[in-house]
């Protein structure tokens, strides 16, 4: 586990292993997320750059609705 301190600013420095496992790089944005008095923060990607996140997974695009779905 992983410790942080926050700065006089409340700031705080992402340690080196996370970004590297995470591929977090300078400018990307982060979503705070708090569950249970939890802090989870979330890397926002374009949804462009998500492509490929679930590899082995083959998915059909034009299956995801159903024809009697379409007005």
């Amino acid at each position: 586990m992983e410790t942080v301190t926050v700065s006089s600013k409340y700031q705080v420095v992402i340690p080196e292993k996370v970004r590297q496992a995470n591929r977090i790089r300078p400018g990307d944005k982060m979503a705070i997320l708090v569950k249970h008095g939890v802090l989870h923060l979330v890397p926002v990607r374009p949804f462009g750059k998500s492509k490929g996140m679930f590899r082995g997974l083959e998915m059909d695009l034009g299956d995801l609705r159903d024809h009697t779905d379409r007005v």
